[in-house]
């Protein structure tokens, strides 16, 4: 055993026991968490989550350990610490179950939804225990494979109230985002007190002494040592100090194996190559018997029942790496005889690539058709390593590089965007023109370097090549914001089809555009879909943002049904921007709050920036200057790393529109004027502001209203004519005040055909604003009350604050706020979507799919904000629901 651990007693533990027994009071109690435990091999992870495991308290306990040679086939982690909770997948909403058996194998069906994966491991989890704890264990995480390691981490970190505890157990450091426990090596006063619990303390001090300084506090190194010293070494002999007490401990388990008999040397060598664990398959391949096995049980290197265990990590790898390569090749051979049908497909691939010396096409193919199965799975990370392996396995350049590509392809979708790069760099210098290659490397840049430098990258193979390509061209170039690179790429897609050519037109800004082409574009489904959701984009950007809600609304109802995850919070992002240019606060920020919880889990960080941009703008009109500030520097942070400008030009309209709200056009004009290019397209929609902010901090606007009323006579929507007017009113100089009321008119007359409340609050507000100080108090009350009630209505506290001083300026003294609004801002983020779900007649089971949240953890949201509404039944919540939008 490691970690200081003889009979019942762990030496030096007491920090970590009481952390873990804390973790498991708490589980008890209804609180979840999730902890990684993490330090080098032997020093005692294996042993905490044991004592877990032999004391859980009243919790149910679920247990998996990555192994090596399993660590490239998907789900197969996840699947063994499932496979005792199971039997309650009918406790599932039926989209989570039919993902999770898909997953599994266990029943025929389309490419399951990784997030509704993720989410069935947390509702599962949630269930399994009934009215007691869930315990799960993962040990030797660092070996899980990617698509199990998404999912538990996806389950960990929305873990709440479940009663749940998930300890993951690994060598290296965690990736961010759960709570991490660092197990280090044994003080001095622990280490004397396991060697003397265990009879070494009549070494002689100098060979105790020794010992200790090459064990570095390590408990397994402590432990195995003495064991397997000489008499000549016990007399001072230990010879010199290996580079870590770990691979001084896997040098005296190669020498204690290779004292084994073949017969057990060989069986051990096909456990250790095994990834089953059935000692059935372990006995067939290395045509053994039981009686072979005991000498390697009674050494305590594996336990054996129907499984074969092995005692610690470092034993299975001295037990492989003793063999000779010979062996190890031959053991891969059996094992992949003796693993018949479609279940064992994977594993049959991953051995025969095993042990392939050189180039082996059959072996390959074979590869292909296992990723082909993980892409069916949405399991990525397993894609790109199986075409990875079949590439060096290939029998030819060209199969070569098509499979480079394609592992490349795969690992931009995982998130690996490292070992893209790496993948590429493989590809030779005379095979990078493919259009294949430029995508990825494409993908490269607009995730991990530059947005511009995707573009760049993409036009260089748009003459001549595929129309993907070009549409792909076109929402880079959209992303990085660059006004010339925007119309290199639309000048090579104008004519080549009819929504290109209309955001071309919109782009040059050279005639007007008919907008039913967007629609139909996103209505036929025979269309790419990245160029659905350009045209979509496009109407949102000509200003018609009624019909892009209505398109992102569709596009994103295809993302869910077709298991387009990847999608899924790009369509968000739209539809969350359509949503706020309406003036749906509340509804934009859930949108985006979804999207960027999809993008967070997905690590897609250039889709991340864009929709903390976005949210720093809905933060700017709820009033919270701190979070919006904190967002929005969030989002230039990347952007500015990465040239996404477009995600910078967003976050500063939503640091002007903070500055606006609390009474500050001087810093709104400056933030504003720094972000503007010489492209209508990118940056004619800050305009309005711009022109605000600028006539009340006494600017010359002129300029700005022109370029606006330029991108109306483009746009014909109502809403930019009746900004245009509203920015022709702020412009007139003192000379020529009385002449802005029919500009203001006119510009209301405009808002009233649209849902653009937001807006049209704004509109009122200057309008009454000029009013006031026209001294025409009753018709500045009039206009003043309009804009409250709509800014109260939207939620927007800092605007309806300006209202209510210019109204006080009339000498009216208005409401503080709406009754409701106060109650509910009693309640949490998460509970008052919770609520406002609940409200609408959405179950516990609907509102966790949509939250990414378990039932439980939902019904426990509920029961909080109950008591803080002043209700105690969900039948109440019904007077709520116009309150939360």
């Amino acid at each position: 055993m490691t970690g200081g651990y003889v009979g019942r007693v762990l030496y030096g533990r007491d920090t970590e026991l009481r952390v873990l027994a804390d973790l498991l009071a708490a589980a008890e109690a209804g609180t979840s968490a999730a902890l990684v435990i993490h330090g080098d091999a032997g020093i005692g992870k294996t042993v905490l989550l044991d004592r877990m495991a032999a004391e859980p308290g009243r919790a149910r306990v679920l247990r998996t350990t990555g192994v090596e040679s399993e660590a490239e086939l998907p789900f197969a982690a996840l699947h063994q610490l499932l496979r005792p909770a199971l039997g309650g997948l009918d406790l599932l909403p039926e989209p989570q179950a039919a993902a999770l058996k898909a997953a599994f194998g266990l029943a025929a069906s389309g490419a399951p939804d990784r997030f509704l994966i993720g989410l069935a491991v947390l509702t599962l989890l949630s269930e399994h225990g009934g009215e007691d704890p869930v315990l799960c264990l993962i040990d030797d995480a660092q070996w899980v494979d990617g698509a199990s390691m998404d999912a538990l981490a996806f389950a960990a970190r929305r873990l709440d109230a479940e009663g749940v505890v998930m300890v993951f157990a690994q060598r290296e450091a965690p990736r961010p985002g759960l709570p991490e426990l660092r197990v280090e090596g044994l003080d001095a006063a622990s280490t004397t007190a396991l060697l003397m619990a265990r009879g070494e303390a009549g070494m002689p001090p100098h060979v105790l002494e020794r010992v200790v300084e090459q064990a570095c506090g390590n408990p397994l190194a402590l432990i195995e040592l003495p064991r397997a010293m000489s008499d000549e070494q016990r007399t001072g002999s230990l010879g010199p100090a290996p580079l870590s007490p770990s691979a001084r401990v896997q040098a005296v388990f190669h020498t204690q194996i290779e004292a084994l008999p073949p017969a057990t040397r060989r069986a051990l060598l096909v456990a250790a190559a095994d990834d089953t664990g059935h000692i059935a398959v372990v006995l067939r391949a290395a045509s053994a018997t039981l009686v072979d096995l005991e000498p390697a049980e009674k050494a305590g290197f594996i336990r054996c029942g129907t499984s074969v265990e092995f005692r610690h990590p470092l034993v299975r790898t001295a037990a492989y790496h003793a063999a000779a390569l010979a062996d190890r090749v031959a053991a891969h051979q059996a094992l992949a005889a003796v693993l018949p049908g479609d279940e064992h497909a994977d594993r049959r691939a991953w051995h025969r690539a095993a042990a392939a010396l050189g180039p082996d096409e059959a072996a390959a193919v074979d590869l292909d058709q296992a990723a082909e199965r993980a892409d069916g799975r949405h399991a990525a990370a397993a894609v790109a390593a199986a075409y990875e392996r079949a590439a060096q396995l290939s029998g030819g350049p060209e199969s070569r590089r098509r499979r480079l590509i394609a592992a490349a392809q795969a690992a931009a979708d995982a998130g690996q965007f490292a070992r893209v790069a790496a993948l590429l760099e493989q590809v030779p210098e005379p095979e990078r023109g493919s259009a294949a290659f430029a995508r990825a490397r494409a993908a490269l840049e607009l995730n991990s370097g530059s947005a511009a430098r995707a573009v760049e990258i993409l036009l260089d193979r748009v003459e001549g090549e595929t129309f993907a390509i070009t549409v792909e061209a076109c929402h880079a170039a959209l992303s990085a914001g660059d006004g010339a690179l925007l119309d290199r790429v639309c000048e090579r897609a104008r004519g080549r089809n009819e929504a290109l050519s209309a955001l071309a037109t919109l782009a040059a800004a050279d005639g007007p555009v008919d907008h039913t082409v967007f629609g139909r574009t996103v209505n036929d489904e025979s269309n790419l879909f990245s160029l659905r959701f350009l045209a979509a984009y496009a109407a949102h950007a000509g200003a018609d943002h009624s019909s892009a809600r209505q398109m992102a609304e569709v596009l994103l109802a295809f993302c869910r049904s077709h298991g387009l995850h990847g999608w899924q919070a790009t369509c968000l992002h739209l539809l969350a921007e359509a949503q706020l240019a309406g003036g749906a606060v509340d509804t934009a920020r859930q949108a985006a709050e979804e999207g960027l919880r999809i993008a967070e889990y997905g690590e897609h960080e250039h889709r991340a920036c864009h929709l903390r941009a976005t949210l720093a703008a809905v933060f700017a009109l709820q009033g919270d200057t701190s979070a919006c500030r904190e967002s929005a520097e969030s989002a230039v942070e990347h952007a500015e790393a990465h040239r996404i400008g477009t995600a910078v030009v967003h976050a500063a309209r939503a640091l002007a529109w903070s500055h606006l709200g609390s009474g500050d056009p001087e810093a709104a004009y400056t933030v504003l004027e720094k972000v503007l290019v010489d492209s209508p397209l990118l940056t004619a929609f800050l305009l309005p502001d711009l022109v605000e902010a600028g006539a009340r901090s006494g600017r010359a606007v002129a300029e700005y209203v022109e370029a606006y009323e330029r991108w109306a006579a483009i746009t014909k929507q109502p809403l930019t004519d009746a900004l245009a007017a509203r920015c022709r009113a702020l412009a007139l100089g003192p000379a020529e005040t009385d002449a802005a009321e029919p500009h203001f008119r006119e510009a209301l007359g405009h808002h009233e055909a649209l849902d653009t409340s937001f807006e049209q609050a704004r509109t009122l507000l200057l309008y009454g604003e000029w009013l006031r100080r026209r001294l025409r108090r009753t018709d500045a009350r009039r206009t003043l009350r309009s804009a409250l009630e709509i800014f109260d209505r939207l939620g927007t506290p800092a605007w309806a604050e300006r209202a209510r001083t210019e109204l006080r300026g009339t000498g009216e003294v208005s409401d503080q706020g709406r009754e409701t609004g106060t109650v509910l801002d009693r309640l949490t983020p998460q509970e008052r979507e919770v609520v406002r779900l609940a409200a609408a007649g959405a179950t516990n089971r609907d509102i966790a799919t949509q939250l990414f949240l378990s039932p439980r953890t939902v019904g426990h949201h509920l029961y909080r904000a109950f008591p803080k509404l002043g209700i105690s039944s969900r039948s109440q919540l019904a007077e709520f629901a116009r309150g939360i939008k």
